[in-house]
């Protein structure tokens, strides 16, 4: 793991993000699944497993029978067929996948693999593979690909749906937005840094349509400086996060859009928590970072996760 070459991999984001958009109106990476899916079953450990987590909810919305499991769970759905088995390993490696996948290899249910490794032991066990054609992410974390792994989640619910909107279009959106926030990081980082930067950790919250990006957000923390962070649901926040605001020097990353980001704020007021926001202002945090098309909940899904994996860059850089 590098600091100097994850910053790199960040940099590069809204160009691989276009490689992505091109490739994606030349052709619909899921050709190939069977037509007769009953459910899905996603497998992954990780980004992979918080992306998956968004894209099993989003299908359930649309009336897909769809899971999310740990790749290391003992047991999950059994093999059956109608079955969409959905490994996600930008690696192609992580042993848990591996190791989940056996049990659905050669068998009934159709195994459709994400990986950032066509050439991979996952790509070799699956009956389809889906590149995530991220590029190589010479930082040694998962940046690139974990953006690119729930723009190809989105492309399959709208294999499996139907629905949706022009993806190749969207993923252009995401990268503008990508740009957008690293043109103008001299005028936000320094100053989430600061007030993010607490000897406590921090904190992530976002609503269960996006709760991949707390998630993720929380990984970098974690994963690069070595900071402590943990993330949370929106709602669920004033069920479990809230008593921490009343005994630590709390400071929390908030991506809106929850209907209670309010009864959050409530709390946050009172106990006078320092909230940072990416996206749209919610009333009395003390700092808000907004960006080109940051009023589309998809586009947020995509590109979010970059005011955290900046902060990271800089904080870790720093060390």
């Amino acid at each position: 793991m590098n600091s100097e070459h994850y910053l790199s991999d960040l940099e590069s984001k809204p160009e691989a993000l276009a490689r992505l958009a091109a490739a994606l109106r030349a052709s619909d990476p899921f050709d190939g699944l069977p037509e007769d899916v009953e459910r899905v079953l996603f497998l992954g450990m990780g980004s992979s497993r918080y992306a998956a987590g968004v894209a099993a909810l989003r299908l359930r919305a649309a009336g897909v029978n769809a899971h999310a499991e740990y790749a290391s769970a003992a047991a999950s759905l059994p093999p059956a067929p109608g079955t969409l088995v959905v490994p996600i390993s930008a690696t192609g490696s992580s042993r848990e996948t591996l190791d989940a996948v056996e049990r659905y290899a050669g068998g009934p249910a159709f195994l459709a693999a994400l990986t950032n490794r066509p050439g991979s032991p996952l790509a070799e066990a699956a009956d389809l593979v889906v590149d995530l054609r991220a590029g190589e992410e010479q930082g040694g974390v998962a940046c690139r690909t974990f953006q690119h792994t729930l723009a190809l989640l989105l492309a399959l619910e709208q294999r499996l749906t139907g629905r949706g909107r022009d993806l190749p279009e969207l993923v252009e959106r995401a990268a503008q937005a990508t740009a957008d926030l690293l043109e103008r990081r001299d005028e936000w980082v320094p100053l989430a840094m600061e007030l993010l930067d607490g000897p406590h950790g921090v904190y992530t919250i976002a609503p269960a349509e996006r709760l991949s990006s707390a998630e993720q957000s929380a990984l970098m923390f974690r994963e690069g400086p070595r900071r402590p962070a943990d993330a949370c649901e929106s709602g669920d926040w004033s069920h479990v996060d809230v008593y921490l605001t009343k005994t630590l020097d709390y400071r929390a990353l908030l991506f809106p859009g929850s209907r209670y980001d309010e009864q959050a704020m409530d709390w946050v007021r009172r106990r006078e928590s320092t909230v940072v926001t990416v996206g749209p202002e919610v009333k009395d945090a003390t700092a808000a970072i907004r960006y080109t098309h940051d009023d589309d909940p998809d586009v947020a899904l995509l590109t979010e996760t970059l005011v955290a994996e900046l902060v990271t860059a800089y904080w870790w850089a720093e060390q």
